[in-house]
C-alpha cells in the first residue's frame, strides 16, 4: 500500500513531529516488551501483546479497563515496511482469514496506518484510523480517538526519550 488517499468523512488522522529518533518508534510499535509498557493510554494498562511481524502476521493486544475489564484487539498485518510503515486491520485475522463480526458496539473494523518518518533530531509521527462508513468513523472519534491516540503516543514518547531499548 504505497499510495494513500485519504477520505475526511472515513478517515481519523493523528500527525505530530516527536523528539525520538525513528528507530525507537518502530521499537515502540513491534516490541511487545515496549508495547505493553505505552500502548493503552493510562489510567488503561496492555497486560499482553502478541506480534507475528510480517504481512498476513498477527497483531493482538488485551487492554484492561481501570474496574478489570478485558477488550481484545486482534488483526493482521497488511504491510510491513521496517522503519518507516505498518499497516493492519482488524477486518482480517492473521493470515489473512476475515475476522469475526462485531459483537459489541465498540467493537468496529478500522485499518490503522503508522508512518515513521526521520525529521531533524525527531520523527514525523503520522497515525491513520481508516473505517468502513461514516458511522464507524463518527463512533470512533466519539470514543475519544485523538485523545487517547494522543495520551499514548505521549507515553510511548516518554518511555522511549530514555533508555528503554535496553529494559
Amino acid at each position: 500500500m504505497t499510495d494513500l488517499t485519504l477520505d475526511p468523512a472515513l478517515d481519523l488522522v493523528l500527525e505530530r513531529w516527536v523528539d525520538v529518533p525513528p528507530e525507537r518508534v518502530w521499537a515502540a510499535w513491534t516490541e511487545p516488551r515496549h508495547i505493553v509498557r505505552w500502548f493503552t493510554p493510562a489510567p488503561y494498562t496492555t497486560p499482553s501483546c502478541d506480534i507475528d511481524l510480517r504481512p498476513g502476521g498477527r497483531f493482538r493486544v488485551v487492554m484492561r479497563s481501570p474496574e478489570g475489564e478485558e477488550m481484545v484487539s486482534e488483526g493482521c498485518y497488511l504491510e510491513v515496511t521496517p522503519g518507516r510503515r505498518l499497516i493492519w486491520t482488524a477486518a482480517l485475522a492473521p493470515g489473512y482469514r476475515p475476522a469475526p463480526a462485531p459483537t459489541t458496539a465498540t467493537d468496529f473494523p478500522f485499518t490503522a496506518v503508522i508512518s515513521i518518518e526521520a525529521q531533524g533530531q525527531g520523527t514525523k509521527y503520522t497515525a491513520i484510523a481508516l473505517h468502513r462508513n461514516e458511522e464507524d468513523r463518527a463512533h470512533h472519534e466519539a470514543m475519544g480517538f485523538h485523545d487517547g491516540w494522543g495520551k499514548a503516543l505521549d507515553q510511548l514518547v516518554t518511555l522511549m526519550r530514555g533508555d528503554a531499548l535496553g529494559s
